[in-house]
């Protein structure tokens, strides 16, 4: 059943519902093409630390005709370097949040998904994209720089050069490029994007809670650490998933055959 009523409190820029096992956080601010001020990431900060029990995922989508046009920069006209370091460091905090955090998101991206947009985009697990979305990254035209996690995470989705070339030239990705670029994982036509996020939030709450931590919080860990460290640290999380009861009785039902198996994709 789903629910309107917000688990905490949020800033109207915020909407959130529930949908069995899936919390879902709408960013609403349409009429500013769901531009991110302090409020709005502030708000995202305060959901994602404040998920209830029950909880197997996060959708996370965008309201009107695009997901996020990025940092609304009225935040940033009278603001001193300190200043800037404590708003960027909001931000981090905020996406740390998600990407780091009790359970898998997964974005539905549509329309702008541009600056700092792209950047919230980035801190999700799983990204489904409509077709009507473009990406961009204009803070080198407008002589600012990437301040919410950017630097760190978008490098590793579509490497440095390129995210060095959207900085300098301005150049705009539609959906079909990003996709074949590694920024997102599933594309699909204009509104189905939130069919497609729920389907695929339902399947990743329905696995353990060890198996989708290892996967958010180990995986990433291991990816960046030297081999001997990471294959010490899979073998540690392989060996503590696979000892929880509920893998345990999965694992059972599979070898009695009461499990579906794994087939070619249609």
């Amino acid at each position: 059943m789903s629910s309107r009523k917000p688990f905490v409190e949020l800033p109207a820029s915020l909407g959130a519902s529930r949908q069995g096992a899936i919390a879902v956080l709408r960013l609403a601010r349409p009429h500013k093409r769901n531009a991110l001020d302090d409020e709005t990431i502030s708000g995202i900060e305060t959901f994602f630390s404040s998920l209830p029990d029950g909880i197997g995922a996060v959708l996370l989508h965008g309201e009107g005709e695009h997901f996020s046009a990025g940092l609304d920069l009225s935040e940033l006209e009278e603001q001193d370097i300190t200043q800037g370091i404590a708003h960027s460091g909001l931000w981090h905090r905020a996406f740390e949040k998600i990407q780091f955090g009790k359970v898998p998101v997964v974005a539905v991206l549509h329309g702008a998904v541009v600056g700092g947009g792209l950047e919230l985009a980035a801190a999700a697990h799983v990204r489904v994209a409509e077709r009507s979305a473009y990406y961009a990254l204009p803070e080198g035209s407008r002589g600012i720089y990437v301040g919410g996690g950017g630097s760190v995470r978008l490098p590793r989705l579509i490497g440095v050069a390129r995210m060095m070339d959207m900085m300098l030239t301005g150049r705009t990705y539609s959906a079909e490029e990003g996709q074949a670029m590694g920024l997102t994982t599933y594309l699909v036509e204009p509104g189905q994007g939130f069919a497609k996020g729920l389907e695929l939030a339902q399947r990743i709450a329905g696995n353990t809670t060890l198996t989708n931590f290892a996967v958010t919080h180990a995986l990433p860990r291991i990816a960046e650490s030297d081999p001997a460290s990471g294959y010490a640290m899979e073998a540690l999380m392989s060996s503590i998933a696979q000892a929880d009861g509920e893998a345990k009785a999965r694992l059972k039902a599979f070898l009695q055959k009461r499990a579906s198996k794994v087939t070619r994709p249609r």
